[in-house]
């Protein structure tokens, strides 16, 4: 099932969000929608405030970044992965510029440094722990979401000018002024009558 995607000024993606067991309600199901609603929006990555939920876990498949990271196209080529209560335990190397966007943010597509090296210590959905060092495209997608479970976006490593130009935009995707091909919730939106 397509679950809405959150829009940019909900306070769900400002929260840092909480771990969870393996008793969490309909865990396979969340998953599963999770995955569906990424791929319906085309996206890589999508995180669990992102649908409204406050909770540590993420899904990605960057698959689709195989043929753009020559580095790391053997990873990138099986990428698809669920990260439950995830711990960054290092971010390193030289930060490198990328052009990102975000499925709460739509049609805004903006530079943003981020570490070309980490490691990360996760559960994926059998609650299995896993540790993994990742590096170019793999480390920028897993950063991305990681950001969103400690209440962070990629707007907020913009520079302050960037940020100014971008006000009326994002303005206008919280009142949900804006055309996009997947469900979205606006969180001020007015009701129509």
């Amino acid at each position: 099932m397509k679950l809405p995607i959150v829009a940019y000024g909900d306070p769900v993606l400002r929260k840092v969000a909480e771990e969870i067991d393996e008793d969490y309600p309909d865990l396979k199901k969340l998953i599963d929608d999770m995955f569906d609603t990424m791929y319906a929006a085309h996206g890589v990555g999508l995180a669990a405030p992102q649908v409204g939920l406050p909770i540590r876990m993420f899904v990605i498949d960057a698959t689709p970044f195989a043929e753009d990271d020559e580095e790391n196209k053997e990873v990138l080529q099986s990428f698809k992965k669920v990260f439950i209560n995830p711990i960054m335990v290092e971010e390193s190397g030289e930060k490198w510029a990328f052009g990102e966007g975000c499925l709460s943010i739509p049609d805004i597509n903006e530079d943003v440094l981020r570490h070309r090296n980490i490691r990360i210590n996760y559960l994926d959905e059998n609650f299995e722990e896993h540790e993994v060092d990742l590096t170019g495209l793999a480390a920028r997608v897993v950063q991305h979401e990681y950001d969103h479970i400690e209440g962070k976006l990629f707007t907020d490593k913009l520079s302050a000018l960037k940020k100014t130009m971008l006000k009326g935009r994002l303005d206008a995707i919280t009142k949900g002024n804006i055309r996009v091909s997947y469900k979205m919730k606006f969180p001020q939106q007015k009701k129509k009558r």
